[in-house]
């Protein structure tokens, strides 16, 4: 294995053991900032400097996407006024490798003097942060990566671990759901499929032909409409039935007098539906569980309103 590899798969290794002890040596003190964070009335405030910062950055974002309100204060921009940012309704977690960064513990008697809560993310269990911390969430880290055991590598992996595990157990406790992902991600894939309903995307007009159309008539149906498919319905416009093109090209391969079909013939009877109200997640794996292309939407009162179709799900 060339020593580039080697050097990849140790940094690996090296990384996993020490999240695998760490997971073995989650105590109490993280079941209690659990409890405090989701007793927080108002925000909770991340803060670190350097690596350890843009860990806590992450650490925040996450926590605010997971239904944890939270923010990031950089400590040096604390002093020059973010600090106006923290209220008395808030929590603070502070993260600091060796508990002794100067810009944090600078922190600590404002925070004091606030009556904030105080949960501390270290390495060092006997440091400044430590000590003066509400709580301690300790990360043991037997050595960095790094050859010189210098870049912070193990440690903020660790920290990164800790703060993951800390919003999947609040998201938990908090019972909160894929809607409400959703709703803190209206502009990501996963909003779309759980916000927006077939509804809102479906052809309310799709074409339709009668039971005994016949093939020609059922192309130029198509074609007209554009969609790719017809609808089936009697004189009373029920629907009771779906051809699609791919019905049409098998007709093709297997029938040499297509003049002589009929769109009962060629329709799906009975085709697959979708109440109109559904989310577009709810289409998509309805399609992909049943191997279709095309669903006809229904309202309340099971009437026909309208297509979807798998194209209008990747648009």
């Amino acid at each position: 294995m060339p020593d580039s590899v080697q050097i990849g798969a140790n940094v690996f290794l090296q990384q996993g053991h020490a999240l695998l002890k760490q997971a073995e040596s989650l105590s109490v003190d993280f079941e209690q900032a659990v409890q405090l964070i989701a007793a927080t009335q108002g925000k909770l405030v991340v803060c670190g400097m350097g690596k350890s910062g843009i860990i806590g950055r992450k650490i925040a974002a996450t926590l605010a996407s997971t239904g944890s309100p939270s923010f990031f204060v950089h400590p040096a921009e604390a002093f020059h006024g973010d600090l106006g940012m923290i209220t008395a309704q808030d929590s603070v977690l502070l993260l600091s490798y060796s508990g002794e960064t100067d810009e944090v513990r600078r922190l600590l008697p404002h925070l004091q003097q606030l009556g904030v809560p105080v949960i501390a993310i270290t390495a060092v269990a006997v440091s400044t942060l430590a000590t003066a911390a509400d709580l301690t969430l300790h990360v043991d880290v037997p050595r960095e990566c790094c050859p010189n055991n210098l870049a912070p590598t193990t440690s903020t992996t660790m920290m990164l671990v800790m703060g993951d595990a800390l919003a999947m157990a609040l998201m938990t406790k908090r019972a909160f759901q894929p809607e409400d992902f959703a709703r803190r991600h209206p502009g990501g894939s996963l909003g779309k499929k759980l916000l927006t309903r077939v509804g809102d995307v479906m052809h309310r007009h799709p074409p339709s032909c009668a039971l005994s159309a016949p093939f020609r008539t059922i192309v130029n149906t198509m074609t007209h409409g554009q969609l790719g498919l017809s609808l089936v319905v009697d004189e009373a416009q029920k629907t009771l039935g779906i051809i699609t093109d791919g019905d049409l090209r098998r007709a093709m391969e297997q029938h040499e007098a297509l003049g002589q079909l009929q769109a009962h013939q060629l329709m799906t009877p009975d085709p697959l539906t979708i109440p109109q109200d559904a989310p577009l997640g709810a289409a998509q794996e309805k399609m992909a569980r049943h191997q279709v292309t095309a669903l006809v939407a229904i309202n309340p009162q099971h009437v026909a309103t309208g297509v979807i179709r798998l194209l209008d799900l990747c648009t």
